[in-house]
């Protein structure tokens, strides 16, 4: 959904790579839970809940998440 003129939504978009191989982009989290000690590990998280809310919907297994990538950075 978009953001409604002049509010201030600010998301940082993830490469999420899971353990099959498998790739999904651009996943929005929102940048206020992200930062200070623990990084960017508060993103896995939320990322898991919106895999879990798909896979329920879906009915699909939720897949196991091997490594989030910010997409302005470099996959290690």
């Amino acid at each position: 959904m978009a953001a409604k003129p002049g509010s201030k939504a600010n998301f940082v978009l993830f490469d999420v790579f899971y353990e099959d191989g498998s790739r999904r982009s651009n996943r929005k989290v929102p940048a206020e839970i992200l930062g200070g000690l623990d990084g960017d590990e508060p993103a896995r998280k939320v990322i898991e809940e919106q895999d879990n809310e798909i896979a329920k919907a879906s009915g699909r297994a939720a897949l196991a998440i091997s490594q989030l990538v910010r997409v302005d950075g470099k996959r290690k």
